[in-house]
């Protein structure tokens, strides 16, 4: 069976208006779609001793996530307040809380018995990006990060690398995947919203049209698309057909608020103070 953990960011998704938090974060998120994909799946993070920490827990049990590297820690889990513009979800504020954490040697010796880890450039763990490669095949996400020293310090740790190019001309999507391969990452995911995705490997360039979808919420879309892509890419799949099934999958993910759902009413102390 195919093997996938995340190690990273966790947070609870704060939509004020409608009095719901849901879990979230890229590394959360992408251990919860991996698992809806058939891969068993492992979170490392951590998080607080509180009800926003409750729900992470509760949420990635009943969907059957592995969560024996899941630190508790005293301190508030982090939060983010999330509102909308057209349907596409806008971050307004956050904190970080707890789960800026330090992996541990029981960590990366756990990692070696996994197909691939998933880290995202927001958990700031880059400095452990080389251990984690040396474990087993790293999935990294750039996110809308466009420091093209940073992606040069990082591509040659990467069996994935992923970009969120909402915004890029074809020029800009070409010049970081070619940079992204010279320097050595395996395969470059550059997925642009309504603009569909484009996979690059040596074994050329794969494009997609984003799947129609009359959008509820785009929270977690991007990620659904790195964890679909990301499980057909370890199973062998043919890019293309893997890209068609990523996309179908982006789509579902915005029919619902919350990433991956699991809605439950609001309890982070910060936010009821203001």
């Amino acid at each position: 069976m195919i093997k996938i953990a995340t190690m990273g960011d966790n947070v609870v998704d704060c939509y004020v208006s409608r009095g719901e938090m849901f879990p979230g974060g890229n590394c959360l998120n992408v251990s919860v779609f991996t698992r809806r994909f058939g891969a068993e799946t492992a979170y490392i993070g951590a998080i607080g001793r509180d009800p926003a920490g409750d729900v992470i827990l509760s949420v990635l049990q009943q969907e059957d996530v592995g969560v024996s590297r899941l630190r508790r820690i005293d301190g508030p889990t982090a939060y983010c307040v999330i509102g909308h513009r057209d349907g596409d979800r806008v971050f307004e504020s956050f904190d970080l809380g707890v789960s800026m954490f330090q992996p541990d040697e029981g960590d990366f010796e756990f990692l070696q018995g996994f197909s691939a880890v998933h880290v995202g450039q927001s958990s700031g763990l880059d400095r452990h990006l080389e251990r984690a490669a040396g474990c087993t095949r790293l999935s990294y996400d750039f996110s809308t990060r466009r420091d093209a020293g940073h992606r040069k310090s990082i591509a040659h740790f990467c069996f994935l690398a992923s970009v969120s190019g909402s915004g890029f001309a074809p020029a800009e999507i070409e010049s970081v995947s070619e940079d992204l391969l010279a320097g050595g990452a395996k395969w470059v995911l550059v997925t642009r919203g309504r603009d569909g995705a484009t996979l690059w490997g040596s074994g050329g360039k794969f494009a997609v049209m984003a799947a129609p979808v009359e959008a509820v919420d785009t929270l977690g879309a991007g990620d659904s698309f790195i964890a679909r892509t990301l499980y057909g890419l370890v199973a062998g799949e043919e890019p293309f057909k893997l890209l068609q099934a990523a996309s179908i999958a982006a789509a579902e993910t915005c029919r619902h608020y919350g990433a991956v759902g699991h809605g439950r009413p609001i309890d982070v102390p910060a936010l009821a103070r203001r």
